[in-house]
Formats: structure tokens, C-alpha cells, sequence
């Protein structure tokens, strides 16, 4: 019999440790060439580990949560043949899972309208295990297990695998109402096995405590959120804007867009951020806190905040200054898309240079978004509400939106902070000026 240890590679990144967020096999079991072994995190992505021979597991480096040196031994493999030795996990060429260097938590969806979600303020660097969510006994009762998938492939994040390896469940028996399963799916399985079924309406049932690790994506969130908020004093402004003319045009452009994406409310806010910013270059800046040196920005990169199954995602518009609206909406639907499915490269998830998140549907008057460090400000759309307002001396009715901005206070100061969203103000409440010269 021969042993193989597998050493976790740089990973093409020059890091020096990675974290273990998922096994997909046990010391004991049989692993095929190509098979997952792990799921490894880096700051910046998380990246699928694959076996390179065929055999038993006989070793692993440790349990999920645990951090393994770069050129450590991962994992040992006895194989059929004779001898010993030591094999390097290739760079990957294509990131899987990868998350985001970002610093913006959230929920949201910033087509204000209809856009693409994007969560409320600064996430995380990288990651992709969340925790596992509790059964909540107040969902909706689950159905029988038929999966109605046919040949279908079962798709799940390596999260949601491995907490069904780990509960012995075969996830082509999990039902799911979209095309991935998620934990929520996997809870309601559970239940229905369990015999849980309905329970009489109104009734509550206090549910066991569950200690939950912090490992992966929420870590790295906890990290990135507590530096951001501890190292920048932030000052958040909100300006109220009239949108109605701005989605009479939106609704105008649809009508008429041909086989073009439909258009959110996000094309036309960014376009007028990036219309600004030349005379409020301080907005588009990252501050390097042990140089002292702020970096103002001629392009705008433009991060924006994208929930996904395995956590807060923050995909980067490279250049948003030299795209249209209907570009804008293209290239915004591709990097929603690619976090979402985990296809994202590490390039489309770094190098923001500016921020954009919202609540998006769930509404809220207002959001005190936390800045993505080590950028100086974030801004936040609001939910799109109508209501009577005075137009001289007769009432009528609006579409109007709050616009929050989160800046550090140590690079904007408020007076600029708020001419900026007077300046945003002017052309979003007259939005022929964003196509004008």
C-alpha cells in the first residue's frame, strides 16, 4: 500500500494560512480521483480541494473552523500501489464559492425597484459556510420528500452538502422550490422525516439552544465589521428625492427596450454617482490607515452589495464611469449571477472603490450602511414609496426615495458628504440630465 499527503498549495495568493470551512470526506472512507476533499478559505475566495489519486482516507489536518499553514500535509491517501509520497494541490484556475474583500453587511436588492439583491452595508473578505440556520417551528409545514428532479443534477452549496453528509441525508430526496437547495430545504426535510409534520396553528414551542461555531464567511464578517467600526469613525446622511419622473422614464425604456435587459432603478444611480464624482473626488477614494495616504480615484469601481446562499458577495463594476445604462444593467445582472453561482473570479471581487447597497424591497426609512474598509463612503437607496406631496400650491402624488451615505469622517468631512448627494439629488429628480453633455 502506498500514502500520498496531500499539502495545501498558496493558492496563487502568497497567503500564509487557509481555513478549513467544510471536509466532504471522513477519515475511513473511500475517496476518488478528482473527488472534493475540502473546502478551503482564504481572505479572499474559497476554494473546492480535490483529491489527486484514488484510496482511503487515512489522516486529515483537522476539524472546520481550523486554520492550516500554507505547505502542510491536508490530508493522507492510501492508495493501492507501493511506496510513499507527498503531492501539492494545483492552483485552482477557477475560484468555486468564491466570496468577496469586502467589509458591507446586509440584506437587499439595489434595483430599488426590482434590482438585483444587494445587502445592507459591509461583509466579508471571503468565505463560504454560514451557519447552519435553526428549524424555525413557525415555518410553513414541509411536504413529502419527492424531489420531482428527474435526471436532473442536485444543486447545493458545498455548505449544504456537507451538512447533509454529516446528517446522512441524500439530497435528490430534498424538495426545493428554486433550482438549488438550501438549508431551509434541508430543515424541512428534516422535519417531515422526523414526523414533525403540522402542528396546531397559534401553538409555540420553544426550540433547543444550538451553539453555533463561528467559522468562514460569518467570521470573516465578524472581523472585517469589527475593524471597519473600530478603526473609522463613520457619520451617516440621508436626503430625501422625488424618483417620479426619473420611473416614468425607467418605465418608458422598458417598454421600448427590445431584446436589451430590463432596466432597476441601480443603472441610472450609478450613472449619476459616476456623473459626480469628478467634483467630489474624496467620495471615490480607499484611505491606507498605517501609510496615512488617501488615494482618490480617477475610475469608478463600483462594489455592490449581493446576498447569495453562502453569504454577503460584493462583485465590482470595473470602469461603471464609461458604461450606459443598458451596459450597466448587463454587466449587473453577469456579476450577480457569478457570485450567486460561485463563478466569480477573484479579479470581479476586488479593487472597489466605492460601494452601493440597499435594503432594496424590504423597505425602511432610512440605513446607517457600514462602510467597506478601506474605502471612505458607502451609499445606500432606500425603498421607493408613494406619497401626496405640495407642488407650489396644489398637492399631488409622488414616487419618492430616501439616499443614505456613510462616510469616514477622517476623508469626508459633512459639508461634502452632503453637497455630494445635493449634487446626486439634482440629477435624479431631473433625469434627462443624466443624458446630457
Amino acid at each position: 500500500m502506498a500514502r500520498y499527503s496531500f499539502r495545501l498549495p498558496d493558492i496563487g495568493e502568497g497567503i500564509a494560512e487557509a481555513e478549513i470551512v467544510a471536509w466532504h470526506v471522513r477519515v475511513g472512507e473511500r475517496v476518488e480521483e478528482d473527488a472534493q476533499l475540502a473546502d478551503m478559505m482564504t481572505d479572499k475566495a474559497t476554494v473546492e480541494m480535490e483529491s489527486p489519486v484514488s484510496g482511503v482516507v487515512v489522516e486529515l489536518a483537522g476539524e472546520v473552523g481550523d486554520l492550516i499553514p500554507i505547505g502542510s500535509t491536508l490530508a493522507v491517501i492510501e492508495t493501492d500501489g507501493d511506496g510513499e509520497g507527498e503531492v501539492e494541490a494545483p492552483p485552482a484556475d477557477t475560484p468555486v464559492e468564491q466570496q468577496i474583500e469586502a467589509e458591507t453587511p446586509g440584506a437587499e436588492e439595489i434595483s430599488v425597484a426590482e434590482a438585483v439583491p444587494l445587502p445592507l452595508a459591509g461583509g466579508a473578505r471571503g468565505g463560504h459556510v454560514e451557519p447552519t440556520p435553526a428549524v424555525s417551528e413557525t415555518s410553513p409545514p414541509p411536504s413529502p420528500p419527492a424531489s420531482g428532479r428527474g435526471d436532473r443534477p442536485v444543486l447545493a452549496s458545498p455548505a449544504v452538502r456537507a451538512r447533509a453528509k454529516d446528517l446522512g441525508v441524500d439530497l435528490g430526496q430534498v424538495q426545493s422550490e428554486g433550482d438549488r437547495i438550501r438549508h431551509a430545504d434541508l430543515d424541512a426535510f428534516l422535519r417531515y422525516s422526523s414526523g414533525q409534520g403540522y402542528h396546531a396553528p397559534g401553538a409555540s414551542r420553544a426550540r433547543a439552544d444550538e451553539p453555533i461555531k463561528v467559522i468562514g464567511m460569518r467570521r470573516k464578517i465578524a472581523e472585517n465589521m469589527a475593524a471597519s467600526k473600530r478603526a473609522i469613525p463613520h457619520f451617516t446622511y440621508v436626503e430625501e428625492m422625488d424618483v417620479t419622473a426619473l420611473e416614468e422614464m425607467r418605465a418608458d425604456l422598458n417598454a421600448n427596450r427590445g431584446g436589451r435587459p430590463k432596466l432597476t432603478m441601480l443603472p441610472f444611480l450609478i450613472v449619476a454617482i459616476c456623473r459626480t464624482i469628478p467634483e467630489f473626488p474624496m467620495i471615490n477614494a480607499r484611505y491606507d490607515d498605517e501609510g496615512g495616504v488617501v488615494t482618490r480615484y480617477g475610475a469608478v469601481h463600483l462594489g455592490m452589495a449581493t446576498q447569495t446562499d453562502a453569504g454577503l458577495m460584493v462583485p465590482v463594476i470595473r470602469d461603471a464611469q464609461d458604461m450606459n445604462v443598458w451596459q450597466l444593467a448587463s454587466e449587473i445582472t453577469r456579476l450577480a449571477e457569478a457570485a450567486r453561482t460561485g463563478k466569480a473570479k477573484v479579479e470581479e471581487l476586488t479593487g472597489g472603490t466605492l460601494t452601493v447597497t440597499s435594503l432594496g424591497p424590504l423597505g425602511g426609512i432610512a440605513t446607517t450602511p457600514v462602510i467597506n474598509r478601506p474605502e471612505v463612503a458607502i451609499i445606500g437607496p432606500n425603498k421607493i414609496v408613494e406619497r401626496p406631496v405640495f407642488d407650489g400650491d396644489d398637492i399631488r402624488r409622488a414616487k419618492l426615495m430616501n439616499l443614505s451615505i456613510s462616510c469616514d469622517h477622517r476623508v469626508v468631512d459633512g459639508w461634502d458628504a452632503a453637497s455630494y448627494v445635493q449634487a446626486l439629488k439634482k440629477l435624479i429628480e431631473t433625469p434627462v440630465l443624466l443624458f446630457a453633455d
